[in-house]
């Protein structure tokens, strides 16, 4: 495949092109211009963290997955859910996504909505609500241990209390104890020293006698010894008073005991509740340390113009998908398509020369036939073309005479009746004696291509029923033309086709004609095999873009193995507005070689004497 059958696949298909092309642009406009308008808000927030003291690649990890988690969040139902009951209005999955900034701890949120200014409210509520689960998730992840905590420190306080209680309500017990006893002390002291003082006064130190001297020296002494006793009870007193706190002199030892195993156990508890304020201290420090803050760093606008429909876009966009639709049908076509379409196409396959390049025939009226056609439109490119394969037989011809042409093709319906009517036509125009012989004695068409009956002919004068001149008839339009129908059907043709009798009836009407053009069946049969091999060429019919390559080449085995003299390959109905489809060749040109030496020369007459010398050149 070279670049110029690749142009002419172009120019083959362009109209399917250009068809894919506007029909895709069409609908597209068409679709997008009755959408429903999306907007499009969206709003960014980040997700800090308190500072690592190390930072690798397992933090790194950790910090994407936490911000996936976030992500997720936001299109759970429960966000959903209580963001449509702030806002008032119902908020649907795939309305809003997340989607995080790479290598940072920021992410986008986009709302897509049909109503602008409910797209930016759906963007900030959905954050508002996220903030607030946040907040809510770490409390559910702390709560249970600083509850614990707070449930040992209310106890410990409580035992504290309690224990403080009883320390107090001893102590005070035991100070009550002691006031009373050193109240009755200086009590007695004091009657002591009143009673000594009496002892005292009634001694008169002039008069006294050395025995009352003496005494009142003991009294003395006695007075001043229960006078500095009488200061410490006083002194305890007033300790008791003031202090509340019992003398260690005067506490029992059972009491002493109780006292100091009581303040032993409130030394425990206190020791226990620093310990569990401490716990509960550096518990909400890590959850500080640990909380992820969610905070919004860009609130969503109302947007004013919406993100889709986009008409021109999709337009554009629906005008390429139709054109590499079609072209890769096209391709697609192209690819699976094995027939025969240019004349190098059957030079390379067939390795046959093509020497007839015959234009599709169209009828002007439903009583046109297409054997005949060249009688009524002498001047149209079909005929020109029959005169162009004329001409090319008459070449073919130098160096030994073509007294009968043989027109056949592969199949049933590739034209090769209306291409031997024609031809015979256009030799007999040519001012040769023309027989045109019917051979197809299972499907004959040549008497319906001229209105002739068919119920003698070629079959009857083989069996000998008939003779020559009864079956040949002949036409008003062409004079030196001659036609022999197949006549009436045998049951056994190909015997018939193959008999001593049909031989000899060929090499008799050689004699009277100048060329026989016989029509033959398809070669999916023998007739057209045994006919080959008793005339002196063979024209195989072929449609372009119809014949396969498989179903043309299998005949063509058969009549070389044959030794059949075939002449070249008759490329028939090729479409008027086609004829790039074909390599290129202008098959329609309103001029051909026939047609220079008719302006050149004038007359049919000329023409022939023009070509005869141009052969003899």
């Amino acid at each position: 495949m070279n670049i110029k059958h690749f142009f002419n696949i172009a120019k083959r298909w362009l109209w399917l092109v250009i068809a894919g092309v506007v029909i895709g642009a069409a609908l597209g406009y068409f679709v997008s211009s009755r959408q429903t308008p999306i907007y499009e808000a969206s709003s960014k927030f980040v997700i800090l963290r308190a500072p690592q003291t190390t930072y690798d690649y397992y933090a790194y990890l950790d910090n994407q997955q936490l911000i996936s988690t976030y992500v997720q969040l936001l299109s759970t139902e429960s966000v959903l859910q209580k963001a449509s009951d702030e806002l008032g209005f119902p908020i649907y999955k795939g309305q809003a996504t997340a989607s995080p900034i790479t290598d940072t701890q920021f992410v986008v949120l986009t709302v897509r909505h049909t109503e602008p200014d409910k797209a930016a409210l759906i963007a900030n509520g959905l954050i508002n609500v996220l903030i607030e689960e946040n907040e809510q998730l770490q409390t559910i992840r702390y709560i249970s241990a600083e509850q614990n905590l707070q449930n040992r420190i209310d106890e410990t306080q409580q035992q504290i209390s309690l224990l403080e209680k009883q320390i107090n309500e001893l102590s005070t017990a035991t100070v009550e104890s002691q006031l009373e006893s050193v109240q009755k002390q200086i009590l007695d002291t004091q009657s002591q020293m009143t009673a000594l003082n009496a002892e005292i006064a009634k001694i008169n130190p002039a008069t006294a006698t050395a025995e009352e001297q003496t005494r009142l020296a003991e009294y003395q002494a006695q007075l001043d010894q229960l006078s500095s006793v009488l200061s410490l009870y006083q002194q305890i007193y007033t300790n008791l008073v003031v202090l509340k706190t019992p003398a260690e002199s005067g506490t029992t030892t059972a009491t002493s005991a109780q006292l100091t195993q009581l303040q032993t156990t409130l030394n425990l508890y206190q020791q226990i509740y620093l310990s569990s304020i401490n716990s509960l201290e550096a518990l909400r420090l890590s959850r500080a340390q640990n909380t992820p803050n969610v905070v919004q760093v860009e609130k969503a606008q109302i947007p004013s113009v919406p993100i889709s429909p986009k008409p021109g876009q999709t337009t554009l966009l629906a005008g390429m998908i139709g054109l590499i639709v079609t072209i890769g049908a096209a391709l697609l076509v192209e690819y699976l398509d094995d027939t025969i379409k240019t004349p190098d196409e059957v030079k390379e396959i067939l390795h046959l020369p093509v020497i007839g390049l015959v234009g599709d025939l169209h009828k002007r009226n439903k009583d046109d036939n297409f054997g005949n056609y060249v009688i009524y439109h002498p001047r149209s490119p079909v005929a020109e073309a029959f005169r162009a394969l004329r001409t090319n037989l008459e070449f073919a011809s130098l160096d030994f005479p073509l007294k009968s042409i043989l027109v056949t093709s592969s199949g049933e319906t590739e034209g090769k009746t209306t291409v031997a009517c024609n031809l015979a036509i256009i030799l007999a125009q040519g001012g040769k004696r023309v027989l045109l012989l019917d051979t197809d004695m299972r499907r004959p068409n040549v008497h319906s291509q001229f209105n002739l009956h068919n119920r003698i002919g070629l079959s009857d004068l083989v069996r000998g029923k008939l003779t020559i001149k009864e079956v040949v008839r002949s036409i008003p339009e062409v004079s030196n033309m001659d036609i022999i129908t197949s006549g009436s059907l045998p049951p056994n043709p190909a015997e018939l086709l193959a008999s001593e009798r049909m031989r000899k009836l060929l090499e008799e009407l050689k004699k009277d004609y100048d060329v026989i053009v016989l029509d033959s069946p398809p070669l999916v049969v023998s007739d057209s095999q045994i006919l080959a091999t008793r005339v002196e060429g063979v024209l195989y019919v072929v449609i372009p873009g119809s014949t396969r390559i498989e179903s043309a080449k299998r005949p063509l085995e058969e009549l070389e193995r044959i030794n059949a003299h075939l002449l070249g390959v008759v490329m028939n109905r090729i479409p008027r507005n086609r004829d790039y489809y074909y390599g290129g060749y202008d098959y329609y040109s309103p001029y051909s070689s026939r047609d220079k030496y008719r302006h050149s020369y004038g007359s049919e007459e000329t023409i022939e004497v023009a070509l005869t010398e141009h052969k003899g050149n």
